[in-house]
């Protein structure tokens, strides 16, 4: 065997794995590239698919309400890394800061008074705002790549359409509009993240893990918390 034909051969015999992690980091700076450009772009979490754009751009949220045919009435959560970069954008109470110690990351969004700084469009002029911090390593690290930007946390899908799981059953306009798209395969769990004030002592949407969290307020605050959509 020649010295190229050894070469050859150690080339062909490439962990696929390995390559795989590269071409996956490769996504990831494409799609951190993008939402510094203020496009959007669609990532995996534990849940569904999400749609992110940089949350204090306004421009960028007004893409995401685009993109998905969102009413412009219907706040946007966001989506950060850790509770340390939470609290860059938000102000929580000390309720809250338990409640997010507990369950993040985690499938749960937590809604929390916002700070000014976050543009009304994000939050539709409310001053609260939904934080996500995913339990999906991807998404974190996408996260990571472009902090001190929250990104929004909102299914990949036109409003009125059902959450996807696989990048192979993204709407095909939804696709074309994005950026930048990072595919981790199908992801764990088909249903939505359980949204939840623990200051105010709401749950406004009973999704995944929703029963632990019922339980965890009303063990914390010694009532039951009024759950909004069961």
């Amino acid at each position: 065997m020649t010295d190229a034909d050894s070469d050859e051969t150690a080339s062909d015999r490439l962990d696929p794995d390995e390559s795989a992690s590269d071409r996956l980091a490769a996504a990831l700076d494409e799609a951190a590239a993008a939402i510094e450009r203020g496009e959007t772009v669609v990532y995996p979490t534990e849940t569904v698919y999400g749609l992110g754009a940089d949350a204090t751009n306004a421009d960028a949220v007004e893409r995401v309400y685009a993109v998905k045919g969102r009413d412009r009435d219907k706040p946007l959560s966001i989506g950060v890394p850790s509770i340390a970069a939470a609290r860059r954008h938000t102000r929580p109470s000390e309720l809250s800061l338990r409640f997010m110690r507990a369950f993040l990351p985690g499938p749960v969004t937590v809604v929390v008074e916002r700070d000014p700084a976050l543009p009304d469009a994000l939050t539709a002029g409310r001053d609260r705002v939904g934080v996500r911090i995913p339990d999906h390593e991807v998404a974190l690290a996408l996260f990571e790549r472009v902090e001190p930007i929250p990104v929004t946390a909102t299914s990949a899908n036109r409003s009125g359409e059902p959450s996807v799981t696989r990048v192979a059953d993204l709407d095909p306009d939804l696709r074309a509009d994005v950026g930048a798209v990072v595919d981790a395969g199908e992801t764990p769990g088909g249903s939505g993240s359980t949204v939840v004030d623990p200051e105010r002592n709401v749950v406004h949407r009973h999704g995944t893990m929703g029963d632990a969290v019922v339980a965890w307020l009303a063990d914390e605050t010694g009532t039951e918390p009024t759950v909004e959509d069961g």
